[in-house]
């Protein structure tokens, strides 16, 4: 039995490119095209008393800054929610997003869920 290579794997590394403008996409459409999808992951968020909002959208690296809210700040799933769904789906769906990062975690992450 001989395996046939994915036509996927048949593609050079070189040839593929991840960046908006390789995309056809400018960083205005890139911006509205994650807000759409923010807009279709927020219901599941909120679902689970949470939230989840726009912060930015860096074009050049592909970087989007969201901020969790509600519930989702103190719940110990909200980064494995936020790589293993939001990114990924965010990923799946705009050309040339790289990453998503969630804002609140950055400024507020002390290892606690309340801070005064």
């Amino acid at each position: 039995m001989t395996m046939k290579q994915s036509p996927v794997a048949a593609v050079s590394s070189d040839a593929v490119s991840t960046s908006p403008e390789s995309a056809g996409i400018d960083a205005e459409a890139m911006r509205a095209e994650v807000a759409k999808v923010i807009a279709a992951v927020r219901p599941a968020v909120q679902a689970d008393k949470g939230d989840i909002e726009l912060i930015s959208v860096d074009a050049e690296s592909g970087v989007v800054e969201v901020e969790l809210q509600g519930a989702c700040t103190s719940c110990p799933a909200s980064s494995q929610t936020l790589k293993a769904g939001v990114e990924r789906i965010m990923m799946d769906r705009v050309p040339g997003v790289t990453e998503v990062v969630n804002v609140g975690q950055l400024y507020f992450d002390d290892g606690t869920a309340v801070t005064l």
